[in-house]
């Protein structure tokens, strides 16, 4: 598995379903009495006990977005990194301007630029790193006039649709979709364990960007891809690591592992 050193809407669709109710009355006065009858059982007239709810005025919003509601709210969060000749992504975790991202990405170098989604950019220090868990976080200098952090936390279930945000190849901004394959998954050198197996596609340049669910909470961190072919494209098999670990964990010694960086 290869971890992913960087090179840096939907249609909605609305429907309402009227029902249709037809009386055949025998006559004027019957349909008096159903009238009545109706405003009756609908209205305090009665007990009360037995009336449905009416319906809000107002529609209560979905929990879940489109793909293209989900970039819209979470890509001004996103920001390219670039590390020496690495090129990768991050996501701001925090209202300072915090960036998570991956280890990998800024390891070994102090020349980290960061370009925000406005185009603003700025140097950047490490400011934390886990390479155990292959995760760090930046402090720009300096911070976009508005700073957009997006909402951490969410649980993962085999099977729900999942976003992925990144600059793969280069090619910033990107955005691809999938559903999360397997959970608790081991890289191939064991180094890495606990990750999120999903398959929206990702490639070199993605790592450090965020994993998304269907309500564009950022649920992981994504930092490799399965490579069985050894030539770092993706293989349907991506790998991120949950955010609750990304942001719990205990800072490391040893070197990242989990299979080409991306």
């Amino acid at each position: 598995m290869e971890r992913v050193p960087q090179e840096a809407g939907a249609a909605e669709a609305q429907g309402a379903v009227a029902g249709r109710a037809r009386w055949f009355l025998a006559g004027a006065g019957a349909l008096v009495v159903v009238a009545v009858l109706a405003y009756w059982l609908g209205s305090s007239g009665g007990n009360g006990e037995g009336a449905a709810p009416r319906p809000s005025a107002t529609p209560t919003p979905s929990a879940t977005l489109t793909v293209s509601e989900v970039f819209k709210r979470v890509g001004p969060s996103v920001a390219v990194i670039q590390a020496g000749k690495s090129l990768g992504t991050g996501v701001i975790a925090a209202e300072d301007g915090t960036i998570l991202t991956a280890h990998h990405v800024v390891k070994g170098t102090e020349d980290v630029t960061v370009t925000f989604a406005d185009g603003t950019k700025a140097k950047a220090v490490v400011s934390s790193s886990n390479p155990k868990l292959d995760v760090a976080t930046l402090k720009p200098a300096e911070l976009p006039e508005i700073v957009v952090p997006a909402t951490l936390g969410g649980a993962a279930a085999v099977g729900a649709p999942v976003v992925a945000i990144g600059n793969p190849l280069g090619l910033t901004y990107s955005v691809s979709t999938g559903v999360v394959s397997g959970l608790n998954r081991t890289a191939e050198d064991g180094d890495l364990s606990g990750l999120i197996q999903f398959d929206a596609s990702v490639n070199p340049g993605s790592s450090g960007g965020p994993l998304l669910d269907a309500r564009g909470l950022v649920i992981g961190i994504v930092v490799s891809i399965a490579d069985p072919g050894g030539d770092e494209a993706f293989a349907g098999i991506a790998f991120a690591v949950p955010i609750g670990a990304a942001l719990g964990g205990d800072e490391g010694d040893g070197p990242p592992g989990g299979g080409p960086q991306i």
